[in-house]
């Protein structure tokens, strides 16, 4: 449904640019203190202070209570990717079942079998540790927006069926009783998929480490990683660690560890931020079930309704900025009025509503969509990285397969050709830019005409998974 410019003004002209999951003075916690001065030791550092940091961290205070764990994050807890996401918790390892099939056939079901045990310790760990994060489980509305996606639903539809996921195959009435949008032309519901608040996750498992034992700080940006006798020096601004072993999630931000450049890429994905809906506007938009949506375009928008009746509405851009530049002058673009107008497309019944909050994340994309996983300085330090902007649940999974890395132990998942095989590189740069204005026109194209051209199916044959 066409939308006016000065409606997209409009609903926007409020909103403020910066992270709402962030913004809330009253709950965000007080900043720790940097690390600073030499002669600091622990048997495991873990460099970065985002979800695959934490669970990292307190994960190794689970396995062994005596651990001495120091965690570094250069800036503040949430402030980069963890805190920044839609807060969409999905069971998949493999960025989608699709995914799974495609890049490892012989191994998914075991990775979906992982994937539901870790969601499953997520979950745990939450009521464990008290953290009040609003985890709860509505699943996930894949919503088909046009005649070509129809098919799309379907196949995924067949395909997760085929795989035992218990999901449910919803007519275009059935998806509009559910969520009302007169864009809604059938759908699929997989019950396995959750919402959480990230800030309040990130910071609950913050709290939760530090009572375990794990000491925080803040504000500490690492400078080198060294081999240091029977493991690595961590030197930072202020001072310098050494650790007997050492963790990196550090997501799209490569820090000192150099090769990560070659696996990842920092893509922007942008996000609005509702004021909380009116009863008025509850009842015609419905969506009861409080689902989180998405649709089945390549360019897909992702959203989502909070618990203080909120909606979340992110996604279809994704932003490469030459040479992977990253810079909070990015934040905010054009991106955001695009998104504007395509959510007053799907809702024209919430005409008037406005934005509070307008920001932008950058996604650790890999060229198979799914994590790389490593080691380095003679196996002292091991990596996790490159959720491409699946991580919320998984970066548990990254962080027990980088402790096992480090530690040596011979596990199912680190013996998985996930874990052992890494994603084809990127090339160098002027290549690497190019590469990515080719394949997202190109997916816009097959969005557009739903044929898969020479550049896509020549990715397909080298396995690199741009196929969302």
């Amino acid at each position: 449904m066409p939308v006016s410019p000065s409606a997209v003004r409009a609903s926007l002209a409020d909103a403020v640019p910066d992270v709402y999951w962030t913004d809330r003075p009253d709950l965000r916690p007080a900043a720790r203190p940097p690390l600073t001065g030499h002669g600091h030791r622990a048997d495991l550092v873990v460099v970065g202070g985002g979800f695959t940091g934490l669970w990292a961290a307190v994960q190794a205070k689970e396995d062994d209570p005596s651990c001495d764990v120091v965690l570094v994050e250069r800036g503040r807890l949430g402030i980069a990717a963890s805190g920044r996401n839609g807060g969409f918790v999905s069971p998949s390892l493999t960025h989608g079942l699709a995914q799974g099939v495609a890049c490892w056939p012989d191994e998914v079901e075991t990775l979906e079998r992982l994937g539901a045990e870790n969601m499953a310790g997520l979950a745990a760990a939450v009521e464990r540790y008290g953290i009040d994060c609003d985890l709860h489980v509505p699943g996930e509305m894949t919503l088909a927006l046009d005649e070509r996606q129809v098919g799309t639903v379907r196949e995924a539809y067949a395909l997760h069926r085929a795989h035992g996921v218990p999901v449910e195959l919803l007519s275009g009435e059935e998806a509009r009783a559910r969520v009302d949008s007169p864009s809604y032309l059938a759908g699929m519901h997989d019950p396995t998929v959750g919402l959480v608040d990230p800030a309040r996750l990130v910071w609950g498992l913050a709290a939760a480490a530090e009572r375990l034992g794990v000491r925080v700080h803040e504000d500490t940006a690492v400078t080198s990683l060294d081999a240091d006798g029977d493991g690595v020096r961590v030197a930072t601004e202020w001072g310098s660690v050494h650790g007997r072993r050492v963790v990196v999630g550090t997501g799209a931000f490569r820090g000192v560890l150099k090769r990560l450049a070659l696996y990842t890429l920092p893509v922007y994905d942008h996000v609005l931020m509702t004021e909380p809906l009116t009863a008025a506007q509850l009842a015609a938009v419905g969506w009861e079930g409080r689902e989180g949506l998405t649709d089945a375009g390549n360019q897909f928008h992702y959203y989502r309704r909070t618990l203080d009746d909120r909606v979340l509405f992110g996604g279809y851009d994704a932003n490469y900025h030459f040479p992977g530049r990253i810079d909070p002058r990015l934040e905010q673009s054009a991106s955001h009025d695009l998104l504007a107008e395509h959510f007053l497309g799907i809702f024209p019944q919430l005409e008037g509503v406005r934005f509070t909050h307008r920001w932008a994340g950058v996604i650790d994309t890999t060229s198979r969509f799914t994590p790389v996983f490593g080691t380095a300085l003679g196996g002292r330090l091991a990596y996790a990285v490159g959720y491409t902007g699946l991580g919320v649940a998984s970066t548990r999974f990254g962080a027990r397969v980088a402790l096992d890395l480090v530690h040596g132990h011979d596990t199912e998942a680190t013996r998985l050709g996930m874990v052992r095989r890494k994603p084809l590189p990127f090339p160098p740069e002027p290549l690497r830019g190019v590469g990515v204005r080719l394949t997202r026109a190109s997916l816009a194209a097959e969005d557009r005409t739903g044929r898969r051209n020479l550049w896509l199916r020549a990715m397909d044959a080298v396995g690199i998974g741009f196929d969302s």
